[in-house]
């Protein structure tokens, strides 16, 4: 990885062949949903894949034409799912919405690890798996379950010195990582096939499901990788309740003859 290539640099060609035709218009709310928005929204996102949390919010920023928009914790860009979206003023309950329970589903490959901890980079160090059912895995989660310590991945946004360590990571500066207390209150593997388990893990407030993939992996001494993560609920707020990123998009008004991409308004 370059040493300041983001995400969006690296997939750059992949993502706009990706993007539904509504993502690459802009939108321009009318001064009554403006109004609205300012007075505070809470929006319930279903992320799309390959987006940044930040991406979500940039688009409903500059598609509802204010400036206090911000979201209630990061969804990796290769996760999908629920992500808390608030508007005005009621960006100021975000913390709160950051601090509620949270449940994923997901699949965790066993055989291999990656430096990011999830497909973002390649596999590598291949180990077989011979020997790992999926009752060694269950019986595995346990001590992953209550309050533990949990070190971050290298490439995370957690910041050192004011630094992001995923940038210090990719200049190949040495990160020394500190372990967390964090608390999982459950962790199911749900079955296990062609060496893939499927997951589900409900948990609280700075946990890193990437962590816990590798974490698991190295238990059962076969190396693991989270290779698919969504968020199915934060607190009481269901993901079966969240609209798409085309649903909030369509009550907007298209901002006429132009069409842009989701980083060109940065």
């Amino acid at each position: 990885m370059a040493k300041k290539e983001t995400y969006f640099s690296k997939h750059k060609d992949k993502l706009r062949e990706l993007q539904p035709a509504a993502f690459q218009q802009q939108y321009e709310a009318t001064a009554e949903q403006q109004l609205e928005f300012t007075n505070g929204k809470v929006l319930m996102i279903n992320k799309p894949l390959h987006w940044t949390s930040f991406d979500v919010v940039r688009k409903i920023r500059n598609s509802i034409r204010i400036k206090k928009v911000g979201h209630a914790g990061t969804l990796d860009p290769l996760a999908t799912g629920l992500l808390i979206v608030c508007t005005g003023k009621c960006t100021k309950e975000i913390n709160e919405y950051m601090a509620k329970e949270k449940e994923y589903t997901g699949t965790i490959t066993l055989g291999a690890t990656t430096p990011t901890y999830d497909l973002e980079s390649e596999p590598e160090n291949q180990i077989s798996i011979d020997g790992v059912t999926l009752e060694k895995g269950i019986a595995a989660t346990a001590k992953f379950i209550g309050d533990i310590l949990q070190y971050p991945p290298i490439y995370s946004a957690i910041k050192k010195d004011g630094e992001a360590l995923y940038k210090l990571a990719r200049r190949g500066e040495e990160v020394e990582l500190k372990a967390r207390p964090i608390h999982i209150s459950s962790f199911e593997l749900l079955s296990l096939e062609d060496g893939v388990f499927s997951f589900k893990v409900v948990c609280g407030t700075g946990t890193y499901i990437r962590s816990l993939a590798h974490d698991l992996g190295q238990e059962l001494g076969c190396g693991a990788y989270l290779s698919s993560l969504t968020r199915t609920r934060i607190g009481n707020f269901l993901l079966k309740d969240a609209q798409t990123m085309e649903e909030f998009l369509a009550a907007l008004p298209v901002k006429e003859d132009t069409r842009t991409d989701i980083r060109s308004q940065r």
